[in-house]
């Protein structure tokens, strides 16, 4: 990703950057693609610890 950041001084400190939208958009996309995986990766984890069952078993359950 390429982004074209415009900078915008106030008593000669750097104080905001101006986007394109459409690069906005692409940032916004990826950290909300990057909090996904946080949760994915957390949830894995804490899903570790617990009790599993064999498809064949959740099946057999629904058939009943």
């Amino acid at each position: 990703m390429s982004i074209h950041p415009q900078i915008i001084e106030k008593d000669g400190r750097k104080e905001f950057v101006v986007l394109p939208y459409e690069e906005f958009l692409q940032i916004q996309e990826a950290l909300e693609d990057l909090e996904d995986l946080r949760v994915l990766r957390e949830e894995r984890v804490s899903a570790a610890s617990e009790a599993t069952r064999s498809l064949d078993d959740v099946l057999a359950e629904i058939n009943e």
